[in-house]
């Protein structure tokens, strides 16, 4: 018997790769006719001839600069359980490790890469097109940076999600609204502003630049932002925050002013993390998960040589609202 992929299986059946492989992991979303069916496809198609020994370069290399918690560690989780089920060896630099060395040395160092995967890389986009000219196939998950438009890349869709967490306290009444912004040179923060004016201008509201403060996106930065808005002579009363961990130092703030939310002030996040919940945040929820197996899907298609229609994916956000935002008092 030879191994079988998850695209072959699917092709065979007709069914989606994303069905095929939960019914292979025994999910209990999958009726068990489609499990079986899944499962006899799979037995016929390895017994139909020997199992060919794969070609060099048949590892994947996965780089992610940033702590495995929470945002990153959902999206690497995704994309070496994907990986696994493409049949390819993961090969991970995470962390630390991966902040010291400059991602095109780091390469230098493993054998045998077919493929790569980059997370929110930092390289200015000069590194990128060095690794293009290598023509090493590699995908980029929620580039920092504008790319050249032959890149490959997946991410969220930041522009309609923040339009949506705005359009929402617009709703609710909110007029004043207070944006604690990510980083001005990532793309996502100039999509997610877009977004939120996009949400303003349907009111006849227009952009206000003192209600607005771009930090590094962490509890502790979030807090002093929301601090300082909070502090203006008139305060907004609603914060729209770069991500979860932003609106809940943004929360903390307000508690330190004596401020109940969402009595006194709305918060809004962006991810919709395990701390969203815990919180009772309303917040835009990415689908992280979904992004990495996009990642590898779209890197398997450049490996087998097929065209891409669509160099850059962008994957559907969505509201969910809890208990941190209401109607402004009166």
């Amino acid at each position: 018997m030879r191994k079988v992929t998850v695209r072959e299986i699917a092709a065979a059946t007709g069914m989606s790769i994303a069905t095929v492989s939960r019914a292979l992991n025994d999910h209990d979303t999958v009726a068990p006719h489609t499990r079986d069916l899944v499962r006899q496809a799979a037995e016929r198609l390895g017994a139909q001839r020997p199992e060919r020994a794969r070609p060099a370069g048949d590892r994947v290399y996965l780089r992610c600069p940033y702590v495995l918690t929470d945002y990153f560690g959902l999206i690497v989780s995704s994309i070496a359980e994907t990986v696994e089920l493409h049949g390819r060896q993961l090969v991970l630099t995470a962390g630390e490790a991966a902040q010291r060395t400059p991602l095109l040395r780091d390469l230098d160092r493993h054998d045998g890469i077919g493929g790569i995967i980059v997370i929110l890389p930092p390289e200015p986009g000069s590194d990128l097109v060095e690794l293009q000219r290598r023509r090493i196939p590699f995908v980029v998950v929620d580039p920092r940076t504008t790319l050249p438009p032959d890149i490959v890349s997946v991410s969220a869709a930041h522009f309609a999600g923040a339009r949506k967490v705005t359009a929402h306290l617009v709703g609710l009444g909110h007029r004043r609204i207070g944006v604690i912004g990510g980083p001005t040179e990532w793309l996502a923060s100039d999509a997610r502003l877009a977004g939120h004016n996009a949400a303003l201008a349907d009111v006849g509201v227009l952009p206000d630049g003192e209600l607005l403060r771009a930090i590094e996106p962490t509890t502790g930065q979030g807090r002093r932002a929301a601090g300082a808005l909070l502090d203006l002579p008139r305060p907004p009363t609603a914060l729209v925050a770069f991500n979860d961990k932003a609106a809940v130092g943004a929360v903390q703030a307000a508690a330190e002013r004596g401020l109940r939310v969402p009595h006194d002030l709305s918060v809004t996040g962006f991810d919709d993390i395990d701390l969203a919940e815990a919180t009772d945040l309303t917040t835009v929820r990415q689908p992280l998960p979904e992004m990495g197996r996009m990642a590898v899907s779209l890197l398997v298609r450049l490996l087998e040589r097929h065209q891409l229609d669509a160099l850059h994916v962008e994957l559907a956000t969505h509201l969910v609202v809890r208990g941190s935002t209401a109607p402004p008092r009166a």
